[in-house]
């Protein structure tokens, strides 16, 4: 976990704590304290793995290996507005790709990444069941479909204040 180390409040911890308590601190609800802490910090640094792994009495190598295996979690800080394009397969053959480009270009990042100011991460995933819109861009909950290179500043504008 290469990533630059974060310093938890006391009031984290104590609400990383929380959480587990309110699962009964039982190691087989492990995804779903994950999934609450993730709701609580927006994301899981290692710092709060390690409380998760003591708190539930979980191996560190398991909390971090559920994390990374899960797509829905992140180690890193989304965006105030994360922007996800699927690039399933009715998404990839209408040109999802060149969208993703097109967003990639526009915000000057890569997938993965999120912008200096912290208001847009750029992320793809493989399938959000909207294949008749297809291609289709998430910002957060919102859906756009039948996405088109030409409409991604229209997009981004909307969230542009």
């Amino acid at each position: 976990m290469s990533e630059t180390k974060i310093k938890l409040k006391e009031k984290d911890i104590r609400k990383i704590e929380e959480i587990c308590t309110f699962f009964d601190n039982k190691p087989g609800e492990l995804i779903n304290v994950l999934h609450k802490c993730q709701g609580e910090f927006g994301y899981l640094p290692a710092e709060v793995q390690e409380y998760v792994s003591d708190f539930l009495g979980v191996p560190l190598a398991k909390v971090y290996g559920v994390v990374t295996f899960y797509s829905f979690f992140t180690m890193k800080p989304k965006g105030k507005y994360p922007i996800s394009i699927c690039t399933g397969t009715a998404c990839y053959v209408r040109g999802a790709e060149k969208v993703l480009d097109e967003f990639k270009k526009e915000l000057k990042l890569n997938v993965g990444e999120t912008s200096a100011d912290g208001k847009f991460s750029l992320s793809s995933l493989r399938c959000v069941g909207a294949c008749g819109l297809a291609p289709v861009v998430l910002v957060g909950d919102k859906t756009y479909g039948r996405v088109s290179p030409d409409s991604v500043k229209e997009i981004l504008a909307e969230y542009d204040h």
